[in-house]
C-alpha cells in the first residue's frame, strides 16, 4: 500500500496531531487504535505492535493499516518518528542556544531570519489546523451558558490573559485563573459541567497543567487546549486541540503563530455570535464611559 503523504518533513505536524487530523477517515477499529495511542501518548506507541493492538483491543494488522493510513511505511518508521518527536519535545532554550553555538551564528542576522521564519510559521499553523477543530472550539465558546476559565504556563499565561480580555468584551462570563493558591482554589472548587477550561501548554509541558486538566475533566468540565505540534499530554483529555508551530528566529519557541490562532478564534467567535457580540461590545463601551475607565 502506498503512503498517502510524506511523514518526515521539516515543518510537518507531529505524530499525535497527524492522528487527530486523520481520525475522521478511520474505520471504527482504526479509531480504537488512535484513541489508545492518544490516551497514553507517546508511550503507547513505543512498545510492540502486539502491545498496542492489545491496548486498543484490535488485531496487529489493524494497527498496521492505521499506520499506513497515516503515511508510515511500517511500525519501525512510526517508532522512529515518535523517538525523533520525543527529542524535539525536550528541546529547551538552552539546548537550542548550544546547538546554534556549535554551528555558528547564521550570517543573515535576526531581522532576515524573523522575516523568513515567522510568516511561514503563522501561515503553516493556520493551514494545518483542521476546520472541524476550529468549528468545535467556536461552538463551545459561543455557548454563553458555559463559564470560561483560562490558564497558561510560565510564558503562555500571557496568551491566556490575552484571550480572556477578548472574551470579556465579546461574550462575557470569562476569567483568568490567578496565580495565588487561595484564589485558584476558590475559582476551581465549583468547576463542573457548565465550565469550559482553556489551557495553554507547550513543550517541556508543565505537570501542574496536566494535573489541572485531570481534575476539571473529572468534575465534568470541558477542556480546549492550545499547544504545539507535538501535543501536550493534556491532548488526551481535551475536547478540542488547537496546535501551533513554534518556529522561531531565536532559541525561544515563538508564540506568534499561537497568537494568530487566538485572534482567528476570536474573529470566528464574533462571526458566530453576530448581534450578540455587537450588543456586548456596546454595553462594555457604555460601562467604560459610565465608570470613567479608559
Amino acid at each position: 500500500m502506498s503512503n498517502p503523504d510524506p511523514v518526515e518533513e521539516p515543518h510537518g505536524v507531529g505524530v499525535a496531531a497527524l492522528v487527530r487530523q486523520r481520525l475522521g477517515e478511520c474505520s471504527p477499529a482504526e479509531r480504537r487504535v488512535a484513541r489508545a495511542l492518544l490516551a497514553s501518548y507517546p508511550a503507547a506507541g513505543l512498545g510492540t505492535v502486539a502491545a498496542l493492538a492489545e491496548r486498543a483491543e484490535v488485531s496487529a494488522p489493524t494497527v498496521l493499516r492505521f499506520l499506513s493510513r497515516l503515511g508510515f511505511g511500517g511500525y519501525p518508521e512510526f517508532q522512529r518518528a515518535l523517538r525523533e518527536e520525543l527529542a524535539e519535545r525536550e528541546t529547551s532554550p538552552l539546548t537550542a542556544y548550544r546547538a546554534a553555538e556549535r554551528t555558528g551564528a547564521p550570517p543573515e542576522g535576526a531581522l532576515p531570519r524573523a522575516a523568513a521564519t515567522l510568516p511561514e510559521a503563522v501561515a503553516g499553523t493556520l493551514a494545518e489546523l483542521p476546520q472541524g477543530e476550529l468549528d468545535a472550539a467556536v461552538r463551545l465558546f459561543a455557548d454563553q451558558q458555559l463559564r470560561v476559565t483560562a490558564a497558561g504556563g510560565r510564558f503562555s499565561a500571557l496568551l491566556a490573559h490575552y484571550l480572556v480580555l477578548h472574551l470579556m468584551q465579546v461574550r462575557g462570563n470569562s476569567r483568568l485563573l490567578p496565580a495565588s493558591p487561595v484564589e485558584r482554589t476558590d475559582m476551581l472548587v465549583d468547576v463542573g459541567r457548565r465550565d469550559l477550561v482553556v489551557l495553554f501548554d507547550f513543550r517541556r509541558y508543565e505537570e501542574a497543567t496536566l494535573a489541572l486538566a485531570r481534575n476539571v475533566t473529572a468534575r465534568g468540565a470541558k477542556v480546549v487546549l492550545f499547544t504545539d505540534r507535538w501535543l501536550s499530554p493534556v491532548a488526551g483529555l481535551a475536547e478540542v486541540v488547537l496546535p501551533s508551530r513554534v518556529d522561531s528566529p531565536s532559541p525561544y519557541d515563538s508564540f506568534a503563530p499561537t497568537l494568530a490562532l487566538v485572534e482567528t478564534l476570536v474573529a470566528a467567535l464574533i462571526d458566530r455570535l453576530g448581534p450578540v457580540a455587537g450588543a456586548r461590545l456596546k454595553a462594555m463601551e457604555a460601562a467604560q464611559q459610565a465608570f470613567g475607565e479608559d
